[in-house]
């Protein structure tokens, strides 16, 4: 899968999941947020959720706490 790490309107970091075969561009252009953190590929799996790769249209790469943010996010959404 790919994300977009956004920054959300109250500045916290919000990111979206979505399928490989939406080009990051194409995504980008959906949503209203107007500052993109990171991007990159995701892959989530039982030992855990690793963010890797960069977006070159969008001038980003991953960061090391990508992976934690997305995770957090997840299981909120669990709770």
């Amino acid at each position: 899968m790919k994300y977009i790490m956004f920054e959300d309107f109250s500045g916290e970091a919000l990111p979206i999941l979505f399928p490989n075969r939406i080009g990051f561009l194409e995504f980008r252009e959906q949503i209203p947020y107007t500052k993109v953190l990171s991007a990159g590929y995701v892959q989530i799996r039982s030992e855990g959720i690793s963010c890797h790769g960069e977006c070159k249209e969008l001038n980003t790469e991953t960061r090391l706490e990508d992976s934690g943010i997305i995770r957090e996010k997840l299981d909120a959404a669990e709770s």
